[in-house]
Formats: C-alpha cells, structure tokens, sequence
C-alpha cells in the first residue's frame, strides 16, 4: 500500500569511562547525562506509543563500551547517587525561586518532578539496567538493534592490522551477544567509516547490513542508480545503506534544523554555572569544576547573548515540537512523491541516521519530537515506517557497487580523526598493535596466567584504540582527559606484553590493572 518507507537510526554511544578507584569521577557524568537525558526520554516516549496502539519502528546501535557501562553495577550505583542529589538540588531550587519569579517556581517544580519519574523509573521499571527496557522493545519487533566494533574504533586506520579489525569486530559482537541475548544482523561503523575491502570482514562475521554517508554511495567505483535511496550490496555480500541528506539538513542542521527553534530550551545556560559557587558547590564536580546540572531556566529565544535568553515554557516548546513533527512527516511525504517518479515501481527507503544523544541531550525535546513523529505518521498512507532489516526482506534484486571509502565526519573523509592536533597516537598505538599481535601468536593459552594477562594486554589495546579520544582531541573539550586515557592504556598494554615477553607477570600489578579497566570480561 504504502509508495516508500522511512528509517530512523539512532546510534548510542559512549566511550567507557568507569572510575571505580573514585566515588565521583567528573567524566562518569557523560553517562549519567545521556541516561537521565536521553535514553530514559527514550524508552518513556516507546512506552506511550506503545500504550497508545501507535506503530513505531527505529533501530538503535548499542555500542559494546555502552552496554558494559549500562549493565555495571557499581556504575548503576552511582548513577542513582547523582540522581538524588539532582532532586535535592532541584528541591532547593523550589523553595529559593519562590522569591525569584512564578516561572521559575514552576520550572523548578516541573524540573524535581522529572528527575523523580526518571529515577522511580531506572530503580523500579528497568531494576537499575536500561539495556531491559531496550531488549523488551527489541523483542515486541519495534526496536531492530545493532552493534558496533569493540570500542568504536576508527577501523580504516587498522586496516593494515587485519586480525585487529577482526578482533574488533569479533569482540563487539560477542559483547552484543551476552547483554541482548542474540546475534546483531546489522553493525554501525564506528563513524560511518568505511575503507576498501572492510565488507569482507564484515561478511566473515556474519554482519548482513551496516550504513555510510552520502558521498559513500555518490562517489562509489559505479554510482548506484536510485542513489542513497536504496540499499546496495558490496562485493562480498553484505547490504549498504547511505544517509539521506534532506532528513540530515531538516534535522541537524545548525542553520535551519528544527532544534535552533526559538522556543525550545537553551542548552548553555544551566545552573550549574550560573548559581552561586558555596550554593552550587555541593552538586558540581568534586574538584570544583562547574558542570550542567540539567536544571535550565531559558529557551534559545533568539540569536542573542546568553543573558538576554527569556523564560523557558515546556508546553509551548512540546507543542513546537508536535508542529515540527508534523512538518517532518508532510515533508517525507513530499519527498517520497518526487522520488517515486524515477524508481520504476521499486519503493524508496529514506534513511535517516543520527546520534542517539541528539534527542534529549543537546535538542531536550527531541524524544518528544520521535513520540509525535511516529503519532502523525499514522494518520497517512504515503510512508512507512519501517526497519533495515525488514526492507531487505521486501526487496528481490539489488544492485552490487563497491562503496567509496568515506565517515560521516566534517568534510566526509579521515580529517577529523587525523589532523596535527592528535596524530601523534597514531605510531604508539599502532606499535603496541603490532606487539599485541606478535605475542598473541606465541602465547601458550594453555597457561591461564598467560591467557590472563593477554587479555588485559588486549583490554588496554583497544581502549586506547576508542575513536572518541582523537575525536575529542579534535573538538578541544576535555582534552587532557582523551591524552590520560589513550597514554594509560598505552603504556599497560606494553608493560604487560614486556612481563609477557619475559615470562615474568607481576600479579598483583595485573589484579590492580583488571580492577580499573574492567571492560569486556571474556576477550580471547
């Protein structure tokens, strides 16, 4: 019935950060945030279409590094920690802005209320691991989730370390296997990055389907006759499917992206900076650095300065967003009618990939914008909903192309991850990889000391490997923390491959090394 379909990606990730040797550590926040933020909106919002009968359809990549932080106990711990003192922060506020302004009063009540459903729902609905709450979505058939290579890592720059980039893989999905319970059909490529030949692995382990950027099907070696609107195979079997660069721009973009909207909340002005620092002290980071507390009292309002912004108003911001999501759903319908015209009976897909932490996160109202989204696409029959997966399922010919190698970072191509503000790890990374390797060969894995101690050799390696180090190095925030994090790792990968070599393993040393870096439980 319908004339083109619409996929929606969201791809969740987090670098793993975990700082057990600490009971508050500044960058476990990131999680904390993207929870509270993002993936509880986003689970809350499933659940009202869900109660509601309304049919949605979205797939999801829940990296490896992020689904070990989700199930890690003493990471849930803290989590509920921070989230408790969130409510009294925001209880706080409540008697204090009774001498402010009513706005305020309100927000602060509206801003206690949320934290509260969002840890009575952490605590009591999911039992302190979100991951259930996405299996069961997955189960029900609206939720198609995916994995991703062990630690996001920016695999074109191994592609000379083939048994890395299949180690990667290999680890990636085995970790997808112990949280969700089965094998991922579809990966997403950390970055969207894609070199020559990297289908082949893919094929080998058993991966049917992963994505790229537009140019990664424009400039391919034969440019795919429906463009980015229908999936092509690579050489080696396995389905491509390529961002759409309207949704991209309607959504996205800084300039006429939905989340610029006047209306909806301005993401720079929390209380966390701008409270006084004894008041706010106890609810910022430990050493003193000011941090967001998710408590803002102001919308974008306009292309004025930060002291400027006006109150903000969640019903008028959510219904902007209905508005929005209405505009969203007429224009993928507009779009579905031009293209049709030029794919001889063969149904469009339009494929649109984002960051998870997009919605909720940076733009506050988008889980709220996916919830409406799905409850306008109901009322026409132009456009389905629909997963990767089940479109394969659909189609019976397909045209073979072999992509181009492209990422979906600024400018299309390797810069971001390769620049002069971060090649230097590069060498050291890739020396310890050769090492690895080498030891790896010799090891007698009979010995469950030596096994042992590989594995933490391998734990380190791959850390170090994260694309979101070079990637932050690139962006300039938290620098010194990404230099820490790739140095640490680093240096215990080779001292361990040096007790290796030397048959000489300091045990307690290791014990201490598989306390902090505790990813990944069973590697080799």
């Amino acid at each position: 019935m319908y004339k083109g379909f619409f996929s929606l990606i969201l791809h969740a990730h987090l670098p793993y950060v975990h700082h057990p040797e600490y009971e508050e550590f500044l960058e476990e926040r990131w999680l904390f945030e993207a929870i509270t933020e993002t993936y509880i909106p986003l689970l809350m919002a499933f659940e009202r279409l869900d109660r509601d009968k309304i049919p949605f359809k979205l797939t999801m990549s829940l990296t490896p590094p992020l689904l070990e932080m989700l199930s890690n106990v003493s990471l849930q711990e803290k989590y509920i920690r921070h989230m408790e003192k969130l409510i009294e922060l925001a209880s706080k506020e409540i008697e204090r802005t009774k001498n402010e302004s009513p706005e305020l009063h309100e927000l602060a009540k509206y801003y206690k209320k949320e934290f509260e459903d969002i840890l009575n729902a952490f605590i009591e609905v999911y039992k302190c691991n979100i991951i259930e709450g996405f299996k069961h979505y997955n189960s029900k058939g609206n939720l198609e989730l995916i994995t991703c290579s062990a630690t996001h890592a920016f695999l074109p720059f191994y592609k000379d370390y083939p048994e890395m980039v299949d180690l990667q893989l290999k680890i990636g999905i085995k970790a997808f296997e112990k949280h969700i319970g089965k094998k991922p059909k579809g990966i997403w490529l950390a970055e969207c990055a894609y070199y020559n030949d990297l289908d082949e692995y893919l094929a080998k382990n058993g991966l049917e389907f992963f994505f790229l950027d537009s140019h990664g099907f424009w400039y391919a070696e034969t440019p795919p006759r429906f463009g980015v609107y229908r999936p092509v195979m690579t050489p080696n079997g396995v389905f491509v499917f390529a961002r759409d660069p309207e949704s991209s721009e309607q959504v996205w973009s800084a300039q006429i992206g939905y989340p610029g909207d006047f209306n909806y909340r301005e993401f720079y002005k929390d209380i966390g900076f701008e409270r006084e620092y004894d008041y706010i002290k106890p609810y910022i980071d430990r050493s003193g650095v000011r941090v967001n507390t998710g408590i803002k009292y102001y919308k974008i309002t306009g292309r004025v300065g930060l002291d400027k912004k006006e109150y903000y108003d969640p019903k008028i911001a959510f219904e902007t967003a209905k508005n929005h999501a209405r505009d969203f759903v007429t224009k993928k319908i507009e779009q579905v009618k031009r293209l049709i015209d030029n794919f001889e009976g063969e149904p469009p897909i339009i494929v649109a990939p984002f960051d998870a932490e997009l919605f909720g996160h940076w733009w506050y109202e988008g889980p709220k914008f996916i919830e409406y989204f799905f409850r306008e696409l109901k009322n026409q029959d132009v456009i389905s909903a629909i997963t990767p997966l089940e479109f394969l399922e659909k189609i019976d010919k397909v045209q073979i192309v072999r992509p181009a190698p492209s990422t979906w970072g600024a400018n299309g191509f390797n810069e971001v991850w390769l620049n002069g503000k971060n090649d230097w790890i590069y060498p050291h990374i890739h020396e310890a990889t050769e090492r690895f390797l080498k030891l790896s060969k010799k090891i007698n894995y009979q010995n469950k000391l030596h096994k042992r101690a590989l594995n933490q050799a391998l734990r380190e390696l791959i850390l170090a490997q994260s694309s979101d180090w070079a990637f932050i190095m690139t962006t300039g925030t938290s620098v010194d923390y990404a230099v820490t994090r790739v140095k640490t790792h680093l240096n215990r990968c080779l001292e361990i491959c040096k007790w290796l070599e030397c048959d000489k393993i300091d045990v307690a040393r290791l014990e201490y090394y598989e306390s902090l870096d505790d990813i990944f439980k069973d590697l080799l």
